[in-house]
């Protein structure tokens, strides 16, 4: 979700994280364009503190009340999903520490969208860990510029954020294999065309359960856009496409980008979640749809 009120910081982050280059697992700097605070207002709630907390298996929240970051213990390294907002590296890399990891074991950072809030903290992550940044590849793309795509229902909210040069692109159903843990590529589209889910088996002994981290579904937008648009044409397709992937997924454990997306608490583990994050989203489109047709006929 991008919101209006972020445009002036954002711009002076990204004009700036150029000129910050230091090793990999260097620590950041107290002045850093790449963790210059961004959106600050909505910060305050998306960056309410919480504890690390476990999952199952050996998969762990290290992220916040209103932006989820996962990190997954594979026995061959780390991968962490989403990075949050740029100001979050710093606390996202002491949760890991502090649930007994060593951040530059990191070896991959997993995308779900090329918006700020929750892309914004991978440039600082990836120079403090080294690993690689995986997305879409239309998510890469607006990776790399650290800006929206010009199809994003928010482009005209504006704004930038630490673009990413190390990246690897991973396509709907590609599997990235890493020690013990395979994480499954979903492209869930509609929130952004480049938007990603992912999937994964976690294990306590003999009792296994599938996590999705769910890409947010939400059809938002800036005040101008209408998803009634020839143009929106093919937004609005995606969005169908994700609802079916997303109703079909196996799904014991839902994780949402946003935690309130899929209701109360940090994640849920009751039976449907995944099926009634995808019906949450699909009745907002239709609520919009519906409402952008009846103003045009007045």
């Amino acid at each position: 979700m991008i919101a209006s009120m972020a445009m002036a910081a954002s711009l002076a982050v990204s004009s700036a994280s150029a000129a910050v280059r230091t090793e990999p697992h260097a620590p950041l700097p107290a002045d850093d364009p790449l963790t210059r605070p961004m959106a600050v207002e909505r910060a305050r709630e998306w960056l309410a503190p919480l504890p690390p907390e476990k999952i199952f298996g050996s998969s762990y929240l290290v992220g916040f009340g209103g932006l989820s970051v996962v990190l997954i213990d594979t026995g061959a390294g780390l991968v962490l999903i989403d990075g949050a907002l740029p100001q979050a590296a710093p606390m996202i890399l002491r949760h890991v520490r502090k649930l007994g990891f060593d951040p530059k074991d990191i070896k991959f950072i997993l995308s779900t969208e090329p918006h700020y809030d929750h892309a914004g903290g991978f440039a600082a992550l990836a120079r403090a860990t080294g690993a690689t940044v995986v997305a879409s590849r239309r998510g890469a793309e607006g990776l790399r510029a650290g800006a929206l795509a010009k199809d994003d229902p928010q482009f005209d909210y504006g704004g930038t954020w630490p673009a990413v040069s190390r990246l690897r692109i991973m396509d709907d159903g590609e599997v990235l294999r890493l020690g013990r843990i395979s994480i499954k590529a979903h492209a869930t589209p509609g929130h952004t065309m480049g938007s990603m889910t992912w999937s994964w088996n976690a294990c306590e002994g003999r009792a296994c359960k599938e996590i999705v981290f769910a890409s947010s579904l939400n059809p938002v937008s800036a005040d101008n856009y209408r998803f009634t648009a020839p143009s929106s044409a093919a937004i609005v397709r995606g969005f169908a496409v994700s609802y079916r992937r997303m109703g079909m997924l196996k799904c014991d454990i839902l994780i949402a980008a946003h935690p309130d997306n899929a209701g109360p608490g940090r994640y849920d583990g009751s039976p449907g979640a995944c099926r009634r994050y995808a019906g949450r989203s699909r009745r907002l489109l239709a609520t919009r749809l519906a409402r952008e047709r009846e103003e045009a006929v007045k």
